[in-house]
């Protein structure tokens, strides 16, 4: 397909690619900053602004540690949210051009950025622009496809009664919103939640696992590994729906009951909590009424992540989950934080590729962290203060 490009952009394409060796490199803040055709879906609901009042356009100077960031760790990424966004019409020209740059040059994907992105900073609707960063990462559990032994803890695949009701073609404003329940007679009920659930789940067990609390934590990240004792392979647990419940914080609980102090109330945290208070293991879970149900797939390639929301695999640390009423998925986003528990700079361009329950507002990124112990740690104890500055394409011109 031919893409037309305006006499700007051939100067800036020609920068990108050498085609002017032996010149100087073409002022690429001289490009024109135009506001961009397409924007985000947000609900038009009472006291919701809208989109343009959540962005304000900036200059990429203003992003803190821009021209630091290695963004040739940010290209397989980038490349894997084109792959699935290409034929949307601002995204045409930008990732047309991305297949033939090189991955290793950094200076020449940051030129790529600067020439056909303007930076927007994410506002909340209160007006301030700092919001709540948490991690989550691929876990590894033990497990079997047959009840027995250590292995007393069943995952569950969707249940045949769930039923996923879609209001956006007659109410638009609901695109991201799905109501989930059951039929009873001639009306559509809530499905059970996590506490009264069992009857309507049993016999839909994927795998049996040995620890019911890590099984409740995978809930949370969305998608995990299992290494099957009984038949010594390993395979992924992806999220395939959940029952339409809110989900609601049991860090949030405890802190509540007095149980934890907010700064306790990590993963961690509520892991030891759990140890010492076994006996309240049910009250705690149940405090959560949602549960997701997974599907089974195979890992043809155990350095690549599980799929997001997009349906590209993410990217350890250069995925997040963002809240899609107020971030459109696949674009990047750059992030303005700090290491988990610490003062460091955590300054990145990443991917919005995925959406999580808990993930709702504006300024509000789950940062995926990648698979392992390593990964969880960090993940557990991210609970920072961010920043967020949305990339959109420039109007063709």
């Amino acid at each position: 397909m031919l893409i037309q490009i305006s006499q700007a952009r051939i100067l800036l394409l020609a920068s990108l690619f050498g085609a002017l060796a032996g010149c100087t490199s073409v002022s690429l803040d001289k490009a024109p900053v135009k506001t961009p055709v397409v924007a985000p879906t947000v609900p038009v609901t009472s006291g919701t602004p809208k989109w343009a009042e959540l962005y304000k356009p900036v200059s990429f100077a203003s992003l803190p540690g821009w021209r630091q960031d290695q963004l040739t760790e940010l290209w397989p990424a980038f490349m894997a949210s084109c792959s699935a966004i290409k034929n949307k019409p601002e995204w045409k020209e930008p990732c047309a051009i991305a297949k033939d740059l090189d991955a290793k040059d950094n200076n020449a994907i940051l030129d790529f950025f600067e020439a056909f992105f303007t930076p927007h900073q994410v506002v909340n609707a209160d007006g301030g622009n700092e919001g709540l960063i948490t991690g989550y990462y691929e876990p590894l559990l033990r497990g079997a496809r047959q009840r027995g032994g250590a292995f007393q803890t069943p995952l569950y695949r969707t249940p045949p009664d769930l039923l996923t009701i879609d209001l956006a073609s007659v109410y638009p404003d609901l695109k991201h919103m799905r109501l989930r329940g059951r039929l009873v007679g001639n009306k559509v009920v809530p499905y059970a939640s996590r506490a009264d659930m069992l009857p309507a789940v049993a016999g839909k067990e994927l795998v049996w696992v040995d620890d019911a609390i890590d099984a409740f934590f995978l809930q949370i990240q969305g998608s995990g590994r299992v290494y099957l004792a009984d038949s010594n392979e390993t395979i992924r647990l992806a999220y395939a729906d959940q029952n339409g419940h809110p989900y609601k914080s049991i860090g949030r609980y405890l802190v509540d009951k007095g149980e934890l102090k907010l700064e306790q109330a990590s993963a961690q945290g509520i892991k030891e909590w759990l140890n010492n208070n076994p006996a309240r293991q049910d009250e705690l879970l149940n405090a959560n009424p949602s549960a997701v149900f997974f599907k089974e797939e195979k890992i043809l390639n155990p350095a690549i992540g599980p799929k997001g929301a997009l349906g590209v695999p993410l990217t350890g640390q250069r995925s997040i989950a963002i809240d899609p009423q107020f971030l459109p998925l696949g674009v990047p986003v750059f992030l303005s934080t700090t290491q988990p528990n610490s003062s460091t700079s955590l300054q990145k361009l990443m991917m919005a590729q995925d959406t999580g329950g808990a993930i709702r507002g504006a300024v509000r990124a789950d940062f995926f962290w990648g698979f392992g112990n390593l990964a969880g740690e960090s993940a557990g104890r991210m609970k920072q203060k961010g920043a967020l500055w949305v990339l959109l394409p420039k109007s063709p011109g």
